[in-house]
């Protein structure tokens, strides 16, 4: 319980040191001040949908992803099977990668490989909504090339991950 409340605590601390350092920054220079706080709250409001949405699979992911699937579908066993999903997965979620990592913990906790969390991570550079963009400014046949080649280095990434991470074990 003391490490729980010794992380409330910082926080708060934080956040106090962060309203101070406003604070006196205002006094000296109150538009730097206004556009610096303008700045934080327009960041908050497009990472904030994003962590509600991570918050919410988080939720799913604890109340109905039981580790029995998890390790299935993504653990050590999981075969192609776990590095198909890690791959689709990752092309198809959006968002920065620093409001994934929660999830991601969570699943490594459940029993998902690192190395899938590698090729999850990897995939995440083919962007669906970037598509048609780079078809218009590179050609169609450059914007398939170029996904292939991120979809085949993220399975060169997992399997990296993969043997650096025994060898770390047998050492």
């Amino acid at each position: 319980m003391k490490i729980l409340n010794k992380k409330i605590n910082n926080s708060y601390l934080f956040l106090g040191i962060v309203i101070l350092v406003y604070l006196i920054v205002a006094i000296f220079n109150f538009d730097l001040a206004r556009n610096g706080l303008g700045a934080t709250l327009s960041l908050l409001s497009k990472i904030l949908p994003i962590l509600v949405v991570v918050i919410v699979i988080n939720f799913i992911i604890n109340k109905y992803l039981k580790e029995e699937k998890v390790v299935k579908y993504l653990g050590k066993d999981s075969g192609k099977l776990g590095i198909f999903y890690a791959v689709i997965v990752g092309i198809l979620i959006g968002g920065p990668p620093y409001i994934l990592y929660p999830l991601l913990k969570d699943l490594k906790n459940k029993g998902m490989k690192d190395s899938l969390i590698a090729i999850f991570l990897y995939n995440r550079n083919v962007k669906i909504p970037f598509l048609p963009v780079m078809i218009y400014y590179f050609g169609l046949t450059f914007t398939i090339i170029i996904s292939i080649y991120i979809i085949i280095f993220s399975l060169i990434s997992g399997i990296l991950m993969e043997l650096f991470l025994k060898n770390k074990e047998n050492v």
